[in-house]
């Protein structure tokens, strides 16, 4: 028998929280202004609740008037409600049938000037920002533009018609889907919650983040309380970060080079295996207290990077060499295998990459087919 939510509440869709300066897009203040978002949810339910976030926000955050689908959502049975800087807001819950995989339109009102706007710095498609108070059109107006980032929303949540368990996802770009087509669903944590029908898939992943330091994104030893424990229905989780940390700390420090910018947006001594060794115990002990399952996914070949390096790469390969024989994990993801060519094992297989270190459309789809979904229904 697997660990179930008994009916409670389940996370079904999340993007991580970043601060603007800490993400790879951002969005620019505004006022008067409603967005609309949709997201893709990947187990359903027959209640749904919205997570608001105003968590690296400098002032308090007025949410004017919001909607989840056709449902008009409240705050304590208020339609208005002001969100405290540094806090998220749950709405309370509406009756909303929505069907495993579905897509849910969430619209929100943002009545007054919105400095600094929390957000998940991955760009995204079907997002935009209308002029005034456009909650309650039924059809995207003309004036309507695109969003740069995933704004002011951080998680949806249902209420399952039986028992249901989350899986989290605790990653990097690689996760969070960079190199796949755009506004499609093709991260592999996407076809990972397609393949197990009916279990929630929460994709935590954050572009550029690492594991140790901060950089985009808090680090994931700093954001692992609020990203993956605090998870409603939590049941099992993947950790899949570490190649950053690594390919940053070693990459070639030309002071004249493309890359000296982005590496100052990184500061910290170089890691060792050990310091990744480490911060996995750290992970894989916090998990447990909860009775958590931890699978560890390894570090996928990044040789056709710029911040490729021979250091790196032979760090890569022993903290590889511990996630697969180390024992500390509960299983093994083994992403490495999927995609090195044989060729050269520092390089991704022709057709699985982007052109980097990040993984095509069918690069993602062949790491979520290598898993066992037999992990996610075992006894914890």
């Amino acid at each position: 028998m697997t660990k179930t939510t008994d009916h409670g509440w389940v996370r079904t869709w999340g993007a991580a929280p970043q601060a603007p300066g800490a993400a790879v897009a951002a969005l620019d203040p505004f006022a008067d202004a409603t967005l609309r978002q949709v997201v893709r949810v990947s187990g359903g339910g027959s209640r749904v609740r919205v997570r608001f976030t105003n968590e690296y926000g400098t002032t308090p955050l007025t949410i004017g008037a919001a909607r989840a689908g056709d449902r008009v959502l409240t705050f304590a049975g208020r339609e208005s409600v002001t969100v405290p800087v540094g806090a998220p807001l749950l709405s309370d819950p509406v009756d909303l049938p929505v069907p495993g995989l579905a897509r849910l339109t969430i619209s929100l009102y943002l009545p007054g000037r919105v400095e600094v706007c929390t957000g998940h710095g991955r760009p995204v498609e079907a997002s935009w920002m209308i002029p005034g108070n456009a909650v309650d059109a039924r059809t995207l107006p003309e004036n309507a533009t695109p969003l740069p980032v995933r704004a002011l929303i951080s998680a949806v949540e249902v209420l399952p018609d039986r028992p249901t368990q989350v899986v989290v996802v605790l990653g990097d770009s690689i996760a969070d889907g960079i190199g796949s087509a755009p506004d499609a669903d093709h991260s592999w944590p996407d076809r990972l919650a397609e393949r197990l029908a009916g279990i929630c898939v929460v994709n935590q992943g954050i572009s550029g983040n690492r594991l140790l330091n901060e950089g985009h994104g808090d680090a994931a030893l700093a954001r692992f309380d609020r990203d993956v424990l605090a998870t409603p229905g939590l049941g099992h989780l993947v950790v899949a970060i570490g190649l950053g940390d690594l390919g940053i700390s070693y990459a070639p420090r030309d002071p004249d080079g493309p890359l000296t910018d982005f590496l100052k947006m990184f500061p910290g001594e170089p890691v060792t295996a050990d310091d990744l060794i480490g911060g996995y115990r750290q992970l894989i002990a916090r998990a447990r207290e909860r009775g958590i399952r931890v699978y560890g996914a390894t570090l996928t070949p990044y040789g056709r990077d710029e911040i490729f390096s021979v250091s790196g790469e032979s760090v890569r390969q022993a903290v590889n060499a511990w996630i697969r024989t180390g024992g500390a994990f509960d299983a093994v993801l083994d992403f490495d295998a999927v995609w090195r060519d044989p060729a050269d094992p520092s390089r991704v297989l022709d057709g699985f990459h982007a052109g980097d270190v990040h993984g095509s459309d069918a690069g993602y789809r062949a790491l979520a087919d290598s898993i066992d979904l037999s992990l996610f229904t075992k006894e914890l």
